[in-house]
Formats: C-alpha cells, sequence, structure tokens
C-alpha cells in the first residue's frame, strides 16, 4: 500500500493531454450523433406546439367572436320581435278601441232611437188620456148636470 500511495503522481505529463483530446473528440462525437438530433427534434416538438397553441388561441378568438356575433343577432331579433309584437298589440288594442266606439255609437243610436219611440208613444198616451180625460169629464159634468136639473 505504501508503494502506491508512492506511485501517485501530482504533476501533469503528456497522459492529461491525451486524456483532454479524447474527451474533445467524445464530446464531437456525441454532440453530431446524440445532442444536435435530440435538439433538433426538440426544437421541432416545440414548434409544433407553439403552432398548435396559437392556431388553438385562433380557433378560441374566432368561436368568441361567432358567439358575440351570435348573441348580438339573437338580441336584435328579440328586440325586432318584441317591437313587433307591440306593434301587433297596440294594432289589436286601436281595432278594439275602434270596435267599442261603433258598439257604442250603435247604442247610444237604438238608446236615442227607443228614448224617441218612448216620447212619442207618451205623447200619444197622454193624448189619448187627455181625449178620455176630456170625455170622462164631460160625461160626469153632464150627469152631475142632469142631476141637479132633476
Amino acid at each position: 500500500m505504501f508503494l502506491a500511495e508512492a506511485s501517485i503522481q501530482l504533476v501533469p505529463d503528456a497522459t492529461l493531454l491525451l486524456h483532454l483530446v479524447l474527451i474533445l473528440v467524445m464530446v464531437v462525437v456525441l454532440n453530431r450523433t446524440l445532442l444536435k438530433p435530440v435538439n433538433r427534434i426538440l426544437a421541432e416538438r416545440e414548434k409544433l406546439i407553439t403552432g398548435h397553441h396559437s392556431e388553438a388561441s385562433a380557433l378560441k378568438a374566432e368561436t368568441e367572436e361567432k358567439l358575440r356575433k351570435y348573441n348580438e343577432t339573437l338580441r336584435e331579433a328579440r328586440t325586432d320581435g318584441y317591437r313587433l309584437l307591440e306593434k301587433e298589440r297596440a294594432a289589436a288594442l286601436k281595432q278594439k278601441d275602434e270596435k267599442v266606439r261603433l258598439y257604442r255609437d250603435e247604442i247610444s243610436k237604438d238608446v236615442a232611437q227607443r228614448v224617441e219611440a218612448t216620447r212619442k208613444q207618451e205623447e200619444a198616451v197622454r193624448a189619448e188620456l187627455e181625449a178620455q180625460a176630456t170625455s170622462i169629464s164631460d160625461l160626469i159634468t153632464s150627469r152631475i148636470l142632469r142631476r141637479t136639473a132633476r
């Protein structure tokens, strides 16, 4: 063991230079055969991932735009529907009011005709009652005068 320790040299010699050259050769060989293809594959994957990510972002933006347009179109359609509904309701109310007005006019005319007919009947009855009252009063007067003349 003591001999083994005596043989360790701390001073660099030509083998160190040979080791360094071998390491450099191995690095160059590994770089060309292993590291460059691996780095190229990783770069291609990163490029694909970035491409897919940008494509997904574009699709998301397009989808959001289509959704916004859909909601806007839906809102406009609802607004148009409400306007049309209100227009139809207003037209129906106007038509109903016109029918009510015509019915009231018809009822008013009918009531006026019936009032006029009732007034004419009243006048006829009054004239008849006056005629009857006159004839009854003449009858009463003649009977009273005949009695007193007796």
